[in-house]
């Protein structure tokens, strides 16, 4: 199928899990992740009705922005942000989901201040434990969200975690179960400049799981794109570094 007829297909799946879920598939925001995806296809997943983009790594980004920009979207970045690039992600950037530590959040004010402007941010929380997984741990949650929130240059509008990687439909919703319970405590904490807008959780394998465990936000790449090239695939020639050569000789 073509990318518009997958973005279709995909958007009827998120509305029929809505509605069976009890709530109204409007309220389902959708991000295309775009990670290795060439820029003149995330241009006809844009001019399909794809409006908001999400990127992992920020050199790529920073080179599909390039191209894109001029396109109606939004850019979202979704992958493990490390303060050296902070001046960078800032260049193109609408939201970040993936704030984790107090060392990234005082990195980011310091650059947003230099900027004179503010950002809105999710926190990533790794709700699965995994030690190869970014995020804060679930019981250290509320507290970065309440340091994060005394900086006036942050709009903290919500949550976001990566479920577990696995078969296991109960250990999956367990990872998104956790991170609602987070999300409502904070809820009921009424946090100045905290809002609990977004829940972002659920990607190509899960995303009706985590639709139906209370997602309002889902992250979907390989069910719109199909199966994403390696890293080297993508490249552009000017990228490539010797290392890069050698491992494909």
């Amino acid at each position: 199928m073509s990318i518009k007829e997958n973005l279709e297909q995909v958007r009827q799946n998120i509305a029929n899990t809505a509605r069976k879920a009890g709530k109204r598939p409007e309220d389902i925001t959708l991000v295309m992740a775009t990670k290795t995806v060439e820029p003149e296809r995330i241009r006809q997943a844009i001019r399909a009705g794809g409006n908001i983009i999400g990127e992992n790594k920020v050199q790529e980004a920073l080179k599909k922005y390039e191209v894109l920009k001029d396109e109606d979207a939004e850019w979202h970045f979704i992958g493990h942000l490390q303060t050296n690039k902070v001046k960078d992600v800032l260049k193109f950037a609408d939201m970040i989901h993936s704030v984790d530590r107090l060392s990234l959040v005082e990195k980011l004010d310091q650059r947003l201040q230099q900027e004179g402007r503010s950002l809105d941010i999710l926190i990533q929380i790794n709700t699965s434990h995994e030690e190869s997984k970014y995020g804060v741990a679930p019981e250290d949650a509320v507290s970065l969200v309440k340091q994060t929130a005394k900086y006036d240059t942050f709009r903290v509008l919500g949550l976001m975690t990566i479920g577990l990687f696995t078969k296991d439909e109960i250990k999956i919703r367990q990872c998104f179960k956790v991170l609602k319970g987070i999300h409502d405590t904070l809820i009921n904490e009424a946090i100045n400049r905290v809002q609990m807008k977004y829940l972002s959780m659920g990607m190509s394998g899960d995303y009706q799981i985590a639709i139906e465990e209370g997602a309002n936000m889902v992250r979907i790449g390989t069910a719109i794109f199909g199966a994403r090239n390696t890293p080297d695939a993508y490249y552009w020639p000017s990228e490539k570094t010797d290392a890069d050569r050698a491992r494909q000789a």
